[in-house]
């Protein structure tokens, strides 16, 4: 794993010209660690109970999933689409993997591990990844298959503050080369930002199934 330098940050982190940029509490070891912990969990519970029903699908198509609740949120019709198996296989394994790696990360920060600058671009490159598929997924569900699957969403609702707070945390360790202005104004305002982004995917939702909601 080797010293992150990033991580060993106190107090604050001078950049080219000479100013200083004040490291955020939430980015420090300990704290990001459970961050990506409780995100991780969140998002490996969901994807495996996905693999669960898609198990049982297999086993017997006429199961119905825990979360086939009516004709607009159904697991199990979504899981019927080519999107549910973009790869030729169950998207949630890429989930089971992707979070494990995540809850695997946290607990190594809680228990006071450093990693190296390479470890945390990959895990950017990663975490970026991940966020793009799920909105992929998500402009799917809305537009194409008009169909929403609720453990998808828990899933995307783990993403969010996930992909969020780790470009924050490497903007401000320096992993991602920003202006520090920038990167302070980010680092400031990652909550509202957070919260907006949940707003804006609840509209999507909200003003594509409005018809259900209203009727």
């Amino acid at each position: 794993m080797g010293n992150d330098m990033d991580s060993n940050a106190r107090g604050a982190t001078p950049d080219r010209g000479g100013s200083s940029l004040t490291i955020p509490r939430f980015t420090t070891a300990r704290p990001f660690g459970l961050t990506l912990l409780i995100t991780g969990i969140i998002g490996w519970v969901a994807a495996g109970i996905l693999i669960l029903e898609k198990l049982e699908l297999y086993r017997n198509p006429d199961h119905v999933t825990s979360c086939d609740i009516n004709p607009w949120v159904s697991c199990g019709q979504v899981m019927e689409t080519w999107q549910s198996e973009l790869f030729g296989f169950p998207n949630p394994f890429i989930g089971l993997v992707g979070f494990t790696i995540i809850i695997t990360t946290g607990m190594a920060l809680l228990a006071g591990a450093r990693f190296a600058h390479w470890y945390w671009a990959g895990l950017q490159i990663g975490v970026t990844l991940g966020a793009v598929f799920a909105t992929w997924l998500w402009s799917q569900a809305l537009f194409d298959i008009y169909i929403l699957c609720l453990y998808c969403m828990i899933v995307w609702a783990a993403m969010i503050p996930l992909v969020i707070l780790t470009t924050v945390r490497n903007m401000v360790h320096g992993v991602i080369p920003a202006p520090t202005p920038v990167t302070r104004w980010v680092a400031d305002w990652v909550g509202p930002i957070i919260v907006i982004t949940y707003l804006a995917v609840a509209a999507s939702v909200f003003f594509r199934f409005i018809h259900v909601f209203i009727d």
